[in-house]
């Protein structure tokens, strides 16, 4: 024991002067670590560990939360104002918070969505949670009631919330509570009590009517609003501008994934009828463990049990874990069927950065919010513009200049993650 502790008196030490050196000295950006514990696993996957939730977390991680919490100062994202006649559209997602309303007040704060006091500033226009509130921790019912909060005052303001129902949402109105602490269910005050709070309580009620399991956010108001489907027939779809949108979900949308159109329409009603099956079963199946999986009810429908499945929306890791070259050689092909021109996903965690792939059309944002994995506190922010002004080869012309600048916000630095500028003719702009 004497040996191990004068090993951490080193150690820790050292680890943090070394985050804090990498964000000086590129070349000391060493400490990328990918989950090195088990994620969530699938139910249906033959041989799948039932009590990964038992499982510790990696020394390095835990010394690397400690060296973070020593980093001296937050930056905080405050947006400029719009010039004269330019339209300025800011958005902001974070990734899975994991029953840590804590570390989740204060990711939104370094990311301007709320104030010292956890209310809605005004200086972002929309804010996307992308799933995976539930489970690991033991601020489920806080971190849904402030949820709820933000979404009422966003809403006063102009602005808008966008929840998604993650795979650890799913599992637990089904029944599948391997990632469960007692000390967790000990907020509700019973497992009847949880398992009504998930199914006709206040959660439960929002999960109906707030949350969805992906997004199609368009960065312009002439595409329409948020969840708008993108129709590849329209007349619209071969404008500059129709592909001027982003998808949110939570694990990723497949290649391979056959209820893709509309988009996102079609897996959202999906969604919600397994939803509506699920919450209405009386009484709900007694949880797993110790009791049986309880699996799907039997009036699931093959779209339901594929929207479930290991390369559905909820579960699918292909995006974040395939190799480069593959995910760039289809990554296309999900964006054009969906009118969109990145997609936002968390799900697959890496410790220390929002991870960007194929140019920024693949972003990847769970860092492991949450204590339980002593990750990095991140927010991916993202600013669109449209800007009037003159062609270059013809000064009676008038243009719209584009730009878009995709960001990861991190406590004590922001890094640029894609920026993309072009010009889009005057009159296809209302």
């Amino acid at each position: 024991m004497p040996r191990l502790l004068a090993l951490l008196a080193v150690l820790v030490p050292a680890l943090a002067v070394l985050v804090v050196l990498r964000s000086l000295i590129p070349a000391l950006d060493v400490l990328s670590f990918p989950l090195t514990w088990p994620l969530a696993v699938h139910p249906d996957l033959a041989g799948a560990p039932q009590d990964a939730y038992a499982q510790q977390q990696p020394l390095v991680a835990q010394l690397l939360s400690k060296a973070h919490a020593t980093v001296a100062g937050t930056l905080r994202l405050r947006p400029g104002k719009a010039k004269e006649g330019e339209f300025v559209r800011r958005i902001v997602a974070v990734g899975d918070l994991h029953g840590d309303l804590p570390n989740a007040q204060k990711v939104l704060r370094m990311a301007g969505v709320v104030d010292e006091a956890g209310n809605w500033t005004g200086e972002v226009d929309f804010f996307v949670q992308t799933g995976d509130i539930i489970d690991r921790g033991d601020d489920t019912i806080k971190l849904y009631r402030f949820m709820d909060k933000l979404r009422e005052q966003a809403h006063a303001a102009g602005g808008m919330v966008l929840s998604h129902l993650g795979n650890h949402e799913w599992m637990n109105v089904i029944g599948d509570w391997r990632y469960v602490y007692p000390s967790e269910i000990a907020t509700f005050g019973s497992v009847a009590a949880r398992q009504k709070m998930l199914s006709s309580g206040r959660i439960g009620r929002s999960w109906a009517a707030n949350y969805t399991v992906t997004s199609r956010l368009p960065l312009h108001p002439s595409l329409g609003p948020p969840n708008t489907d993108y129709d590849p027939s329209s007349p619209s779809a071969s404008s500059p501008l129709s592909h001027a949108a982003l998808s949110f979900v939570h694990g990723g949308l497949a290649p391979g994934y056959p209820d893709l159109a509309p988009f996102p329409s079609r897996i959202n009603e999906i969604g919600r009828s397994l939803l509506h099956k699920l919450q209405a079963r009386s009484p709900p199946p007694p949880p797993h463990p110790p009791h049986p999986y309880p699996g799907l009810p039997p009036s699931a429908t093959t779209e339901e049990k594929r929207l479930y499945g290991g390369d559905g929306p909820l579960w699918y890791r292909g995006w974040a874990q395939d190799p480069e070259e593959a995910v760039c050689a289809s990554v296309d092909e999900v964006l054009n069927a969906t009118g969109t021109r990145r997609m936002v996903m968390g799900h697959t965690p890496d410790f220390q950065r929002i991870v960007s792939r194929c140019g920024g059309k693949i972003l990847i944002i769970d860092t492991g919010i949450s204590h339980a994995y002593g990750g990095a506190l991140s927010a991916l922010s993202i600013t669109y513009t449209l800007t009037p002004s003159i062609d270059a080869s013809n000064e009676k012309k008038k243009i719209w200049k584009e730009k878009e600048v995709v960001a990861s916000i991190y406590v004590d630095k922001q890094e640029e993650l894609a920026v993309t500028e072009r010009e889009i003719p005057y009159d296809l702009v209302s």
